[in-house]
């Protein structure tokens, strides 16, 4: 089985999809933390985020067994993956990787932006997570107090804004809902609320399958 769930920044699709994940033993990947390590990388290596070149030359090397998620979730460094992730020939060196994951057996659970409309359209069970931007901007500011990165809640919606813009406006996968995903706003929701909300969806695609 193959969990697809997208949406914009904070809106809790990473959190539900490790304990998806967890509940039904599959395999979780957090793409958006691939594109974070693109960002990284390039930053690091003190080349502009536009460079084509070294951008998919460094997608062919990344190495996800190294990756420090803790460092990519910076707050500079997703910023920096919202403009990277934009580059079609970045998204198209990191599709294939994506795919091999999600078919080992015994399924995964992705999470990102594209991966119900992109990276697997044909997956049993697609969830659009969602939240209105100021609730998700509270969440990020204090996701970074948490990890010790004092901000502006007001700088961090500013951002999320930009970044929800950006996302769904790129010529390549922007961020959408797939027509047969469902939704599910979080806006009014706490993490296990949501959960249990999640569960509820995927039992019922479930129950719809052995009944046909």
């Amino acid at each position: 089985m193959i969990i697809a769930i997208d949406g914009p920044a904070a809106s809790g699709k990473g959190t539900l999809g490790k304990r998806l994940a967890a509940r039904y033993a599959l395999h979780h990947l957090d793409t958006g933390l691939i594109y974070r390590a693109l960002a990284k990388t390039l930053l690091d290596r003190g080349h502009r985020l536009d460079d084509v070149e070294q951008a998919v030359g460094a997608a062919a090397a990344l190495d996800p067994t190294r990756f420090d998620p803790a460092e990519l979730k910076r707050h500079a460094v997703g910023e920096a993956a919202s403009i990277v992730s934009a580059i079609p020939q970045v998204r198209a060196a990191l599709l294939a990787f994506q795919r091999e994951f999600g078919r080992k057996p015994p399924g995964a659970v992705l999470d990102g932006r594209d991966i119900g409309t992109v990276v697997f359209p044909d997956a049993e069970v697609k969830i659009f997570v969602t939240a209105s931007p100021e609730v998700r901007a509270s969440r990020r500011a204090a996701e970074l107090e948490g990890e010790g990165q004092g901000i502006d809640v007001a700088e961090v919606l500013t951002d999320i804004r930009r970044r929800d813009a950006r996302d769904s406006s790129r010529a390549a996968a922007p961020l959408k809902a797939a027509p047969d995903a469902y939704l599910l706003d979080t806006t009014h929701l706490d993490i296990d609320a949501a959960f249990r909300a999640a569960v509820d969806i995927v039992e019922a695609v479930r129950a719809g399958r052995k009944r046909s």
